[in-house]
Order: structure tokens, then C-alpha cells, then sequence
């Protein structure tokens, strides 16, 4: 394929390389052509995306049909059933002489195939994949080797098909993004768009192994990119529609759960919720916590080559396995059973801190495999004990335990990945269960908040903490954004008093240089900033606003202080309506000085 020239707009989209979250592309709005009879057509560049967003879709959806026909293939090999949870502590047909045992032995055979794969070709299949993308598409441009989508493939099936108890959602992202990576490339596309195409795969791979349309988009969006555009939801959206229509050609329209009705009928069953949604969170940010607790460990204890760690470090998950059969795998029968009502509270305790165990020891020895699927176990065994609990309490009016266990599982996600959306959403469409969706909308809120004051880092963005990397700071090395805003800053233009009038700010706006400025009281305290276009937009709407005050238009933007990293103030200059943002002090909140866009460019070409 012929590379396809960047447009002028994709061209401004690849700088802003120093902050760690670029916005979407589409996020400005370049001059767009005339099309027939005087009307503003879309630029080329935008048709390019789009049917560049169906490739991609078409081809996440392929891999996604390849991923899944990989790891029945090796679950049956290596097990000798399609899915060994669905009958834990049978005997494997292929060696019925050793009976249970012999998951002692799969894991072990699993390692020796897919450690040295992943360590003689991509290191980066390792692990759960959806950080790896999120650094690619934060730092690096969107840049993902086309080795990691046909190692990530072998290596999660082969986890997957040999006990690991780790789920699929981090690997066909990181399949279906190498994906859109690679098509970026062959075609010349520039950075915003190579994100972007990134995103694409990302959703196509969800949205196909899923059967989950609408949750593939709201994933890329709120996990990968990080943010939302109509550019950026129009194209994931083709690419969602796309491999989803391939994955439902080969796999059919099913939920992914099969469940009764549910309806909330005591308006107390809210409360019964909320603190759901709050016990969630706790369990989904200690998931994460345990899981690099676990791999702490094991990178103390082993002191062999990396590529014969998944087969020793089997021996150990298979002791997991023998003790409790039900870890193998991603595990779906078992948690179709759980929501069902049929475990005690506690044997769904048990299952519960056991698939923290195994997952977590999966990832730890270097298997390959994602964490949204034991999340979900994790949730439907909490929500379904809790459910069982408040049953016995409040028989009356508890309801039916199968709610509380699909709630559980919204929640526990939210509190571990903290994306309500995607929470929401993709719980809604595994299951077909509107019903549920108050509820569900309400613990996954609180369980994000509470997420949020126990956690900084999410399952996700932890991983890439500990090595050293924050998505939100700039890319090691950049010229841009690890200086201290108090060192670039310019000082603070004359303030306008809330008093003035909407016509004299108008004037004093346009003469000051600036597209904003400070606003204060009658006593000198801090109100907001104007902007020029709030004053203009007041005074085209109301003619007769010449009375009205630039007091009622201020608001004042994220705080940005001196002593904060230039990085982290980038966010909010950048999302500011403005040229700038006042830079307060951090002890009395008043303003100190001005950071603009030209005074950060001014420090690159200081230290230069």
C-alpha cells in the first residue's frame, strides 16, 4: 500500500509530544472545503480515517475469531475439554491415567511453549497488554511492533489454554492496536492519527471477542485515548461496528450471560447497592495491589533465564489449579453459576480469593493474559456472597442474589480500571440485562470515587509506575515539561475588577494581548479568568448587556501553582478556553503569574 501523505491538520496534531495525554485527533477544527452547493465538506484527511477505521475493524475482527479459535484449539489439547472450568477435577482424556493431576503438568507445558516465544520476540506480549498500549499511544506516538500481535496471540491462548487464569480483553487489545499501529505505518499516517488507529484496533478487538459494540468504543476512549472527540468516537465506532459484525458472522448475537429478569422492587435495595459499590472498590483497588505484590515475589525468587519462568513457575499454578479447578481459565461457567445462585457464601469467598491468587501468579511468572475477565470474576463472586448475605438479613426485601452478583462485577471493575462508562456499559451488553442499569450505574460511581481516594493508580497505570513511567508527565527526555511552571512563568496582566462592564472588558481584552484574564472582587480576592470569546459570545447574544459585568462570566480553571511540574499544568492549559491560565500561589490561592502557551515554547528555546 502507497503511503498516504499527512494533511495540515494531521501535521499540527504530531506535536504536543512532551505531555503524556494528547488529545484525540479532531480535537481542533481545521479549515474544511467547500463541498457541493457552498456546504463545508469533511478535509480528506478525515474520509482517510475513516476508511482506515474500517480496516482495522475488519482486521481486529479476524484476529479476534483467530484468538479465540487459538485458545479452544490449546484448552483442548492441553486439557481435553473446550472449557475445563465447566467441569472442574475431571480427568483430561488424553492421559485419563493421571486423572485431576495433570494440571500439574499443563501449566509447566504451556510455560516451555510460550515463555521462549515471548522472550526471543516480544517481551512486551508479557503481562496483561492494555498498559503497554496505553504507553504507546500516551508517549510513543502510537508505535506498536507488528510482532506483538502474532506473539500476544500464541502466548495468551497458550496461557489461557493451559490454566492460566487471566482473561482475553489485554490481549486482542494489544492484538487488535499492533493492528492499527502497523496499518498507520504502511499508510504515512502522522501521530494523532496513529493514535488514533491504535484506538480503533483497541475497540475492534473488545467489541468482536465480546460481542460488545458499544462497550469496544467506550473502552478505547476512556482507557486508551483518554479522552473524547466526535473525530475519535466516529472512528472507533466504525472500527467497533465493523469487527463486531465479523465476530457475530462466526460466533453469533448471544449474551454473554444467560439470566433472568431482574427489577429492583424496594426502593431500600439502593442502599443495599451503594454499599456494594463501596465494598467493590476496596476489593478492586486490593486486586491490583495484590497482583504486583505477587509478581514482587516472584521476581525476588527467581533467578533463572526469563524464558523457562512461565514452566517453573507453572508447577506452582498448578498446585492453585489441583486445589481448586475451577481457577482454569478464564473461568465463565463458573461465574455463569455463581450469578445463578449456585455456590454457598463461603465457597464464593474462597473462589473469589483464589482467582486473586492465580491470576495474580499467572502474571507473575510470566504468563500472558488479561485482567478485565478475573475482575469480573472477582465481582460476580463478591456481589453473589454479598447478595446471599443481605438475603438472610433482609429476606424481604433484598432480591434476588443474581443482581447484586452482576453489579458486583460492574463494580469491582470500575474500582480496579476506575471507567465507569466502560463499566456501565459493558456489563449492560455481556449480559442484555437492562433492568439492572440504576443499580448498576450507582455502585459503579461510588465505587470509582472511593477508588480514587484509596488508589492514585489504577490496575492499569500502575504497572507502568513502578517502572518509572506516568502517562500524565512528559516522555523521558523531552525538551518540554519537566521544568516547574514558576520558571516559565510570565507575570500576571492587569487584573479586571468583576465590576466591569462587559463592552469596556471587551476593549481591554482585545488591547492586552491575551485571549483571558483575571478577574477579582471589590476586596482584590481571586474570582476566575474571562475570556474573549465569553465576553464576545455575552455581547452577540444580549445587545443590550452593556449594565452586565465580566463578574458573572468568570470562572476560575484548574489550579495551576508555581511549584507544579510544567507537565501536569500542560493538561489544564490546554484544555482552557484562553491563551493562559493564572498560576496561583499555593499556600494564599492568589495569582502570582501567567502561564501562556508562548511562555512554556519560550523555555524550550531558553534551555536549548
Amino acid at each position: 500500500m502507497s503511503a498516504i501523505p499527512a494533511t495540515e491538520d494531521e501535521k499540527s496534531e504530531s506535536g504536543g509530544a512532551a505531555r503524556g495525554r494528547v488529545p484525540a485527533p479532531g480535537g481542533s477544527r481545521p479549515a474544511r472545503p467547500a463541498g457541493p452547493a457552498g456546504q463545508a465538506g469533511p478535509p480528506r484527511g478525515a474520509w482517510i480515517v475513516l476508511v482506515l477505521a474500517v480496516v482495522v475493524g475488519a482486521g481486529a475482527g479476524v484476529g479476534s475469531i483467530v484468538f479465540r479459535w487459538c485458545i479452544r484449539t490449546f484448552t483442548r489439547l492441553l486439557s481435553g475439554h473446550s472449557d475445563y472450568a465447566a467441569s472442574p477435577g475431571a480427568a483430561n482424556p488424553h492421559v485419563p491415567w493421571l486423572g485431576p493431576y495433570f494440571v500439574l503438568l499443563a501449566p509447566v507445558v504451556g510455560g516451555l511453549l510460550h515463555g521462549p516465544l515471548v522472550n526471543r520476540f516480544a517481551k512486551e506480549a508479557r503481562g496483561h497488554g492494555v498498559p503497554e498500549v496505553m504507553l504507546a499511544v500516551a508517549q510513543r506516538g502510537g508505535r506498536i511492533s507488528p510482532k506483538v500481535a502474532v506473539v500476544k496471540t500464541l502466548a495468551s491462548a497458550l496461557t489461557i489454554g493451559s490454566g492460566g487464569s487471566v482473561g482475553r480483553e489485554g490481549p486482542i487489545v494489544q492484538i487488535g492496536s499492533a493492528l492499527g499501529s502497523t496499518l498507520g505505518r504502511l499508510t504515512g499516517a502522522a501521530e494523532g492519527r496513529m493514535r488514533l488507529l491504535v484506538a480503533c484496533g483497541a475497540a475492534g478487538g473488545i467489541a468482536a471477542t465480546f460481542n460488545a459494540p458499544l462497550a469496544g468504543v467506550f473502552f478505547a476512549m476512556e482507557l486508551i485515548l483518554g479522552t473524547f472527540s466526535a473525530e475519535a468516537f466516529g472512528a472507533t465506532v466504525l472500527a467497533s461496528v465493523t469487527a463486531s459484525v465479523i465476530g457475530r458472522a462466526a460466533f453469533g448475537d448471544n449474551a454473554f450471560l444467560n439470566l433472568p429478569g431482574f427489577h429492583v422492587g424496594h426502593l431500600s435495595q439502593y442502599g443495599l447497592f451503594a454499599l456494594l459499590g463501596v465494598v467493590a472498590a476496596v476489593v478492586g483497588v486490593g486486586f491490583a495491589r495484590f497482583l504486583y505484590v505477587i509478581e514482587d515475589v516472584c521476581d525476588r525468587l527467581w533467578r533463572g533465564p526469563e524464558w523457562l519462568r512461565p514452566a517453573i513457575g507453572g508447577l506452582a499454578l498448578g498446585l492453585v489449579l489441583l486445589a481448586l479447578p475451577q481457577m482454569y481459565g478464564v473461568g465463565y461457567p463458573v461465574l455463569q453459576r455463581a450469578t445463578e445462585g449456585g455456590y454457598a457464601a463461603g465457597f464464593l469467598l474462597l473462589l473469589l480469593a483464589g482467582k486473586m491468587l492465580a491470576t495474580s501468579l499467572t502474571i507473575g511468572i510470566g504468563g500472558s493474559g488479561g485482567v478485565f475477565a478475573p475482575s469480573l470474576f472477582i465481582g460476580a463472586m463478591l456481589g453473589s456472597a454479598y447478595g446471599i448475605g443481605v438475603h438472610h438479613l433482609l429476606p424481604g426485601s433484598a432480591g434476588a442474589v443474581g443482581a447484586y452478583a452482576l453489579v458486583g462485577m460492574g463494580a469491582v471493575f470500575a474500582g480496579a480500571a476506575r471507567a465507569p462508562i466502560t463499566a456501565v456499559v459493558i456489563l449492560f451488553e455481556l449480559t442484555g440485562e437492562y433492568s439492572i442499569i440504576l443499580p448498576l450505574m450507582l455502585a459503579v460511581v461510588l465505587a470509582t470515587a472511593v477508588s480514587r481516594l484509596l488508589s492514585r493508580d489504577t490496575v492499569y497505570t500502575l504497572k507502568l509506575r513502578r517502572r518509572g513511567i506516568d502517562l500524565e508527565g512528559p516522555v523521558p527526555g523531552a525538551p518540554l515539561g519537566a521544568q516547574h511552571v514558576g520558571t516559565v512563568m510570565e507575570p500576571l496582566p492587569a487584573p479586571l475588577p468583576a465590576a466591569t462592564p462587559l463592552a469596556d472588558a471587551a476593549g481591554l481584552l482585545s488591547r492586552s494581548g491575551h485571549g483571558a484574564l483575571p478577574v477579582i472582587d471589590g476586596a482584590g480576592a481571586y474570582v476566575g479568568v474571562v475570556t474573549a470569546r465569553a465576553v464576545a459570545e455575552a455581547l452577540a447574544e444580549q445587545p443590550d448587556a452593556a449594565p452586565a459585568t465580566v463578574g458573572r462570566l468568570a470562572e476560575p480553571p484548574a489550579a495551576v501553582t508555581a511549584d507544579q511540574p510544567l507537565a501536569q499544568a500542560l493538561h489544564t492549559l490546554l484544555a482552557a478556553a484562553g491563551g493562559g491560565v493564572p498560576v496561583l500561589d499555593a499556600e494564599r490561592g492568589r495569582p502570582v503569574g501567567w502561564l501562556s502557551h508562548q511562555g512554556a515554547l519560550r523555555a524550550v528555546h531558553t534551555t536549548a
